[in-house]
């Protein structure tokens, strides 16, 4: 067996594994020889990478300083503060070229991952995209518009590494779907962003590129797994970007980060071509979506995606386009609301952003009624954790052999990794005490049978079915409730994986939705922090308190929710969210 794991360790190295083993007279040292050389082949595949992305760095950083000597009169400030609908506008008519505003958000890029560790990878085909826009007759509805795109998006000729050693030196061999189709809408992607460890997770930290901090505050999580995504877009180095959503891998970054963030319905748009380390997965929808700085450039990019190119690549794709009469639609709507689900109690700002939204959508003509989704710890123990990890974290687990835990995810994966005997022992003994936790650890066991995942298949049908009857019976058009936040401070959102209930339920549901940020964290709040003691009373409302202390003046967001294949009606009561408060802070400056 020895000799096995030796030729699989060391196949470069000219020696006779026998040679070796012989040279081993005990198997501890054996053992010892076995996981030095691990250990070394993994840091020399951590170093190769890290190389190539300070190589693709350099080369990004060149070409940005060759056209500013080239080009000295861009008015480089003036293109960063246009708004993607602005800089479409202006691309189009001709009055900025592509060249111009690649080159202006490439040095932008370098200067924020400068700052905050976000970039992973220059897509240096991006240039030569540039001469075939050029030839194209046709413009796109995002033409010349710079995207970035979160590292396990597929680019041909580029690892998708999901912040894992398991896929270094595989690089793709195909563009994924939405990447042909923002390069057919005349979209140039020009780097790939930094995501968590196997991005079961929401900060955004891993031993190959490190960890990503909040351009808003150094020591606080930029949120993930899309957390590269909203840390390059919040310190402007990106317009518009692309992360994907599990349990809020794109709602929770645009939370830390103050964006806007849009998850649509489960196969609304394609996944084609993006990497997962738990593939294979279905019990709950995951999806690509776009983060922007305000809701017109979701639309927008919605707009653009929804097209025959997407229809024709991915015919699993429903064939809907963009309804442009609902998103502009200005009838009143009647909206669900609640400000707490009964699982995790909110941070007292994102209480405070629910109550005041509300106040706002009902002097602006809406209907508001009070709506609790049912059921939420069923939800997140039966549903959520026992639908991603139906397997009892087997398929997850397997992507760990041969890495390094990440320091940001060693309680998560510390606790996977216990048998799931011991995951039954310690759910019975701390149900008394912690029952959260309890429910927790049980759900963590997985299904256990097909015949059992079945039955968890019915059970979520029959919750759907539940949750869609109370929607219907109160009349609701859409939801209106928190995400959470405010931005975690570093290191707690690997300890508190179950707080995301406020945005893995509408994973489960598979519905659309996105966050608007309303306001900012105030001294009132930060006082009010210091009484909370949430429901449980456990370990994880003490690590909620902490996680969230020392932010105000961090933005805060609220979530906007429809039914199913309603992304336009999400977006439009997003939209309806954002002008209102916008408006009142603008009556207070």
């Amino acid at each position: 067996m020895i000799q096995g794991k030796l030729r699989q360790l060391l196949p470069e190295v000219d020696v006779d594994p026998r040679t070796i083993s012989a040279l081993l007279c005990g198997s501890a040292a054996a053992v010892l020889v076995l996981k030095w050389v691990r250990r070394r082949r993994i840091q020399e595949k951590i170093e190769e990478a890290r190389r190539w992305r300070e190589q693709g760095l350099a080369q990004m950083e060149k070409a940005a300083h060759l056209f500013k000597q080239q080009n000295p009169g861009v008015q480089s400030d003036h293109i960063l503060s246009l708004s993607l609908v602005e800089l479409g506008e202006k691309l189009k008519e001709g009055s900025l070229s592509p060249e111009s505003v690649l080159y202006t958000y490439m040095d932008k890029a370098l200067a924020v991952t400068q700052e905050v560790n976000c970039v992973t990878d220059f897509i240096s085909e991006c240039e030569e995209q540039l001469k075939e826009l050029r030839r194209q007759k046709e413009k796109g509805l995002l033409y010349g518009i710079p995207v970035s795109i979160k590292d396990h998006i597929g680019y041909k000729g580029h690892v998708s590494t999901c912040g894992l050693i398991h896929y270094l030196g595989s690089p793709e061999e195909d563009d994924s779907v939405l990447v042909k189709v923002l390069k057919r809408q005349g979209a140039i992607p020009f780097v790939k962003t930094n995501t968590s460890q196997s991005m079961i997770n929401y900060d955004c930290s891993n031993v190959i590129f490190g960890q990503t901090v909040n351009p808003h505050n150094h020591k606080k999580s930029p949120g993930g797994s899309s957390g590269g995504e909203g840390a390059l877009i919040a310190g402007g180095g990106s317009i518009l970007g692309f992360g994907s959503d599990v349990a809020g891998s794109i709602r929770l970054p645009s939370s830390f980060c103050g964006l806007c963030g849009f998850k649509p319905t489960g196969y609304r748009l394609s996944i084609s071509g993006l990497a997962s380390p738990i593939d294979g997965m279905r019990s709950v929808s995951f999806m690509v979506g776009p983060i922007a700085r305000d809701v017109d450039s979701l639309a927008l990019c919605m707009r653009a995606l929804l097209c025959e190119e997407l229809f024709s690549l991915d015919p699993t794709v429903p064939p809907l386009p963009f309804n442009e009469e609902v998103y502009s639609s200005s009838r009143p709507l009647r909206i669900g609301y609640y400000d707490g689900d009964g699982y995790f109690q909110p941070s007292p700002s994102m209480r405070r952003a629910v109550q005041e939204t509300k106040v706002l959508l009902e002097q602006a003509g809406h209907t508001l009624v009070p709506f609790a989704p049912p059921r939420i710890n069923f939800v997140v123990d039966e549903l959520f954790t026992k639908g991603i990890f139906s397997d009892g974290v087997s398929t997850l687990l397997e992507k760990f052999e041969g890495d390094i835990v990440d320091p940001t995810l060693k309680s998560q994966i510390n606790c996977y990794r216990l048998p799931i005997l011991a995951k039954k022992i310690l759910a019975l003994l701390l149900k008394p005490v912690y029952p959260r936790i309890a429910g927790d650890l049980k759900a963590l066991c997985g299904a256990g049978s097909v015949k059992n995942l079945w039955k968890q298949d019915v059970a979520l049908a029959a919750y759907c079915k539940e949750f869609i009857a109370k929607w219907r019976k109160l009349q609701l058009n859409v939801i209106l409730c928190p995400a959470l936040g405010p931005a975690f401070n570093e290191g707690y959102p690997g300890k508190l994986f179950a707080a995301t209930s406020y945005t893995n339920l509408y994973n489960v549901l598979n519905f659309p939705a996105g966050v608007v940020p309303v306001t900012t964290v105030t001294e009132a709040d930060e006082e009010q922090l210091k009484r909370y003691h949430g429901h449980y009373h456990d370990p994880w409302d003490k690590r909620l308190k902490q996680a969230v202390e020392g932010a105000v003046g961090l933005p805060v967001v609220v979530q906007c929710v429809a039914l199913p294949w309603q992304e336009e009606l999400c977006l439009r009561f997003m939209k309806e969210v954002e002008t209102l408060a916008r408006g009142r802070k603008r009556k207070h400056v």
